[in-house]
Protein backbone atom coordinates (compact mmCIF):
# COMPACT_ATOMS: atom_id res chain seq x y z
CA UNK A 1 0.00 0.00 0.00
CA UNK A 2 2.81 2.42 0.83
CA UNK A 3 4.42 1.71 -2.55
CA UNK A 4 1.26 2.80 -4.37
CA UNK A 5 1.18 6.03 -2.36
CA UNK A 6 4.82 6.77 -3.25
CA UNK A 7 4.14 6.10 -6.93
CA UNK A 8 1.15 8.46 -6.90
CA UNK A 9 3.25 11.14 -5.20
CA UNK A 10 5.98 10.81 -7.86
CA UNK A 11 3.40 11.00 -10.65
CA UNK A 12 1.87 14.15 -9.11
CA UNK A 13 5.31 15.75 -8.74
CA UNK A 14 6.21 14.94 -12.34
CA UNK A 15 2.86 16.25 -13.59
CA UNK A 16 3.43 19.47 -11.65
CA UNK A 17 6.85 19.95 -13.26
CA UNK A 18 5.42 19.29 -16.72
CA UNK A 19 2.59 21.78 -16.19
CA UNK A 20 5.02 24.42 -14.92
CA UNK A 21 7.18 23.98 -18.02
CA UNK A 22 4.23 24.27 -20.38
CA UNK A 23 2.83 27.43 -18.83
CA UNK A 24 6.24 29.05 -18.34
CA UNK A 25 6.72 29.83 -22.05
CA UNK A 26 3.46 31.60 -22.78
CA UNK A 27 3.83 33.82 -25.84
CA UNK A 28 7.15 32.40 -27.00
CA UNK A 29 5.67 30.17 -29.68
CA UNK A 30 4.05 33.08 -31.52
CA UNK A 31 7.20 35.19 -31.58
CA UNK A 32 9.36 32.28 -32.70
CA UNK A 33 6.82 31.49 -35.41
CA UNK A 34 6.93 35.10 -36.64
CA UNK A 35 10.75 35.14 -36.74
CA UNK A 36 10.72 31.85 -38.65
CA UNK A 37 8.32 33.24 -41.25
CA UNK A 38 10.41 36.39 -41.69
CA UNK A 39 13.55 34.31 -42.15
CA UNK A 40 11.84 32.05 -44.69
CA UNK A 41 10.54 35.01 -46.69
CA UNK A 42 13.97 36.65 -46.67
CA UNK A 43 15.59 33.41 -47.87
CA UNK A 44 12.97 33.04 -50.61
CA UNK A 45 13.57 36.61 -51.79
CA UNK A 46 17.32 36.05 -51.86
CA UNK A 47 16.92 32.77 -53.75
CA UNK A 48 14.57 34.45 -56.25
CA UNK A 49 17.09 37.23 -56.88
CA UNK A 50 19.92 34.75 -57.42
CA UNK A 51 17.92 32.50 -59.73
CA UNK A 52 16.64 35.37 -61.86
CA UNK A 53 20.04 37.02 -62.26
CA UNK A 54 21.44 36.98 -65.79
CA UNK A 55 24.32 34.55 -65.35
CA UNK A 56 22.43 32.00 -63.25
CA UNK A 57 19.41 32.19 -65.53
CA UNK A 58 21.57 31.52 -68.58
CA UNK A 59 23.24 28.55 -66.85
CA UNK A 60 19.89 27.06 -65.87
CA UNK A 61 18.56 27.46 -69.40
CA UNK A 62 21.69 25.77 -70.75
CA UNK A 63 21.21 22.84 -68.36
CA UNK A 64 17.58 22.43 -69.43
CA UNK A 65 18.49 22.61 -73.14
CA UNK A 66 21.18 19.95 -72.71
CA UNK A 67 18.78 17.73 -70.79
CA UNK A 68 16.15 18.01 -73.51
CA UNK A 69 18.65 17.20 -76.26
CA UNK A 70 19.92 13.97 -74.67
CA UNK A 71 19.40 10.97 -76.93
CA UNK A 72 17.92 7.85 -75.39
Amino acid sequence: MRKAVRVRARVRALAGRVRAGVHGDTGMVTSEYAVGIIAAVAFAALLYKVLTSGQVSAELQDIVKRALNVRM
